[in-house]
């Protein structure tokens, strides 16, 4: 069910990235990390399809949260051109999240580019876990969200692929090179298909519980079509889920990265 819903907070917190944040009881309170919104951008064919955004953070207290995009189209562009007070149309919580972690427990999170976004939030709702964050990002400008990142965990390790700020170089470098010394629990990556299969592969030989959150383009949002399909392995065969219903977020073993 979609509801219309108003808008609180307008940013740029970057060169093409904008962050709204939303009022929204219903979301607010049943929203879990990893999950989405499918929203709606404007009117007429220029934004026929609604655009899925994954939910950031969410303030419980204040019954908001925020969700953070990039403008990279028709559909996007339109909602950056909305403001504080405009009316908003969106349908969530969407999908499946991310499995959170038990008491006292190590976690990594591993997240490229506007896939850090469905991690914070993560982070924010872990509790009492050992929290450990890796981010890539292209350049120092694109980097969002740091001080953040830095509250809601307790070791956060940036890179960015021109050396421009942090280690210089992809995020799995470090990360990878941090699994030699520590085992943590679970780890949860979102980003680049690359970024995700290295990480996920690394975890897998370790035998390290790994959950993926797929970055898809979706119609419906609710798995009525089949824009959103992803190939999983099924015994010694494959198939094809739903990124919108069956996700975004999946264990590492069941895809085919």
């Amino acid at each position: 069910m979609n509801f219309n819903e108003r808008i609180l907070k307008s940013e740029i917190l970057a060169k093409n990235i904008h962050l709204l944040r939303i009022k929204s009881e219903r979301i607010a309170m049943k929203a879990s990390p990893g999950q989405f919104v499918n929203v709606r951008c404007g009117t007429g064919l220029d934004a026929y399809l609604r655009r899925p955004v994954s939910i950031c953070r969410v303030d419980s207290e204040e019954n908001t949260f925020d969700m953070v995009f990039m403008n990279r189209g028709k559909g996007t562009n339109l909602l950056c051109g909305l403001y504080c007070d405009d009316v908003i149309d969106v349908m969530g919580p969407l999908g499946n999240g991310f499995t959170l972690p038990g008491k006292n427990e190590h976690i990594a999170v591993v997240g490229g580019g506007i896939g850090i976004f469905p991690l914070l939030y993560l982070l924010e709702k872990s509790g009492n876990a050992k929290k450990s964050a890796f981010l890539g990002f292209r350049t120092k400008k694109a980097v969002v969200l740091k001080e953040a990142f830095q509250k809601a965990c307790d070791e956060l390790v940036i890179s960015t692929d021109d050396g421009s700020y942090g280690i210089d170089g992809l995020i799995t470098e470090p990360f990878l090179k941090w699994l030699e010394a520590e085992r943590p629990d679970r780890v949860y990556t979102c980003g680049p298909l690359p970024m995700m299969r290295a990480v996920a592969l690394s975890c897998m030989e370790q035998g390290i519980f790994c959950e993926v959150s797929m970055e898809q383009r979706m119609g419906c949002g609710i798995g009525a079509c089949l824009v959103c399909a992803c190939k999983v392995k099924d015994g010694d065969d494959f198939n094809y889920a739903h990124v919108c219903k069956d996700g975004p977020v999946f264990p590492a073993e069941r895809l085919m990265l």
